[in-house]
């Protein structure tokens, strides 16, 4: 008995140290190498599944990208989102902010992880959370943006419920000051905010996202007055009121496929779709780099890879924190 005391006396004052050194200590096992020794092939087995994907539908692209930023910022990057609910357990995808996540997204990492655990040496010694890193980076670029280095050695997390994702995803109707604040609890400031709004080149949405913008904005502006004439008459032909709210409308109405800077273009012009997406424009606070990242594409592409790196680093799990699942759908 004394000597359990002893041996507990002097593991709690490093536990307490290394509480504090946590996020550090997690971060610095987060290096673009990590399975240099492990699966030294990984990354172009990812790529050659995701690409394979993608050649079958162009969803994957913002199916994938959406996944990534909806798992890091509930319970951080620990691949927690694609775990199916049980009896037991409502899981983070059956969150309502969730729901409309595309089944393609998940269906990347399914295909890219069975692909990784195929080759011998391989199976299960890469984590769900990196396989959905590293297809995050290949959408973008197989989309036309930039490839950059991500960093690996990220653990699959313990547990995913349901109620962990309220409060923690940003909403449509956000102005500034709820996106900054959003952003800051996950370490992010104004700036990664913008450029990972940028990701809104891509993708869709559905009409009950928006529609208050172009049918009841307010008694005497029916119309968000921020909105281009024009393209709220557009809005209205492709979501009449009444319509099936699921219906999906481009995120950029100008070059919905290709991963651009138009994103900042189109606010300019009034036809950003979400009034978060409008407000980084109409905001003097967030207009400069709006307008900056408008007219260099290159500088928004810098801003964009450092942002989604950051991103990458919310929540890391390490050591007994996270495993490596077998099945990136089921807790093991």
């Amino acid at each position: 008995m004394g000597r359990f005391n002893d041996i507990f006396i002097t593991v709690l004052p490093l536990f307490v140290i290394s509480a504090f050194l946590l996020p550090e200590l997690a971060t610095a096992q987060l290096r673009p190498n990590f399975y240099a020794n492990i699966c030294p092939d990984v990354e172009n087995i990812v790529r050659k599944a995701v690409t394979a994907k993608f050649q079958q539908t162009f969803v994957t692209v913002p199916g994938t990208l959406r996944l990534f930023f909806h798992d890091c910022f509930v319970q951080g990057c620990d691949a927690s989102v694609i775990i199916a609910s049980t009896p037991n357990n409502q899981a983070e995808k059956d969150h309502p902010d969730n729901l409309s996540l595309a089944g393609d997204g998940f269906d990347t990492v399914i295909k890219a992880k069975a692909a990784v655990d195929a080759t011998a040496g391989c199976t299960n010694k890469v984590s769900c959370a990196d396989i959905l890193s590293m297809a995050t980076r290949d959408v973008i670029a197989l989309a036309g943006g930039p490839s950059y280095a991500v960093e690996l050695g990220r653990l699959d997390g313990l547990s995913s419920t349901a109620a962990s994702v309220n409060g923690k995803l940003p909403k449509a109707g956000f102005d500034l000051n709820k996106l900054n604040a959003l952003f800051a609890a996950n370490g992010l400031n104004q700036t990664d905010m913008i450029a990972l709004s940028g990701a809104h080149t891509l993708g869709f949405s559905h009409c009950n996202q928006f529609t208050n913008r172009i049918y009841n904005f307010s008694p005497q502006n029916p119309i968000d007055p921020t909105l281009d004439k024009q393209y709220a008459s557009q809005l209205q032909s492709m979501c009449p009121k009444n319509v099936d709210p699921r219906i999906a409308i481009n995120m950029d109405p100008t070059t919905p496929r290709i991963f651009d800077n138009v994103y900042y273009q189109n606010l300019q012009q009034g036809k950003g779709l979400f009034t978060s997406d409008q407000v980084l424009f109409t905001d003097q606070r967030s207009k400069p780099l709006v307008n900056a990242w408008a007219g260099n594409s290159q500088a928004f592409q810098n801003a964009f890879i450092s942002a989604i790196t950051k991103l990458g680093r919310v929540g890391v799990k390490t050591g007994s924190n996270g495993n490596i699942r077998r099945d990136c759908g089921a807790l093991n």
